[in-house]
């Protein structure tokens, strides 16, 4: 059964039990991803289309137009004076915690072999773009190249400028030369994304090539931001143990 909250309709359990009324909220299709982005630091419409790219805008929009009636997300006019920002109130704070038990979870039981349509190429360049260190290549003007070598020539090549202590990633080479060319399957990043694959080890065995200088290959090591939970273990039996990444 659906309820509507003037324009917005939301599924009931119809029992009283706080965990259904939580639940009503919190268990709707995208709304566990789009708390895990704005806890993430993601504040404007078109960084969190990022975060969930199969979510259409109208879905989204209508997303975060429930959440802002419930309390748990506010709605603040961008400091440029265009469009809207987006961060959690006091209410939505305290699903963080939540959020991440569901990625500790996730990690520790539901590690398997990921199928075809769940390696999204948009979705690895955000979460690279975003948990970049930028800062560990220094404060002068540095692209990283990437070529993913089993994607097609069209989606095949990235890159991401790093400035001043910020990243961007361009659909076009920003500069003639990049300071620092890899080369690694769109599977394997993922993996080492995930702690599936230590970055050490896709290194000695060549499933990621990593060309610079010596101080720009060892600076990529730090420049790398793989998954906050990339050190949780599985336990699901027949889980292939992920390997976080180890200091360079």
């Amino acid at each position: 059964m659906a309820v509507r909250e003037g324009a917005i309709a939301v599924r009931s359990y119809n029992q009283f039990c706080p965990v259904a009324k939580a639940a009503e909220v919190f268990c709707e299709r995208w709304t566990a991803l789009i708390l895990r982005d704005l806890a993430g630091g993601a504040a404007r419409f078109s960084d969190l289309q990022r975060g969930v790219p199969l979510a259409s805008p109208t879905i989204l929009s209508q997303r975060l137009k429930q959440l802002e009636a419930e309390g748990i997300v506010l709605r603040r006019q961008s400091p440029d004076g265009h469009g809207w920002t987006y961060h959690l109130s006091e209410a939505g704070e305290e699903f963080v915690p939540i959020v991440m038990a569901l990625g500790i979870w996730g990690q520790r039981w539901s590690r398997r072999e990921l199928a075809e349509h769940e390696k999204h190429l948009g979705l690895l360049l955000w979460a690279l773009e975003r948990g970049a260190h930028p800062e560990s290549l220094g404060m002068r003007r540095t692209v990283v190249e990437l070529e993913l070598t089993d994607q097609p020539e069209a989606r095949r090549r990235w890159w991401f400028l790093n400035e001043n202590g910020h990243c961007e990633l361009c659909l076009k080479p920003p500069d003639r030369d990049a300071q620092i060319y890899v080369a690694v399957s769109l599977s394997d990043l993922i993996r080492i994304w995930r702690g599936d694959l230590a970055l050490s080890a896709a290194t000695a065995t060549g499933r990621i090539e990593v060309h610079g200088s010596i101080r720009m290959r060892k600076a990529f090591n730090d420049w790398l931001g793989i998954s906050s939970l990339a050190h949780v273990e599985p336990k699901r039996s027949g889980a292939s143990a992920g390997t976080p990444r180890l200091a360079s």
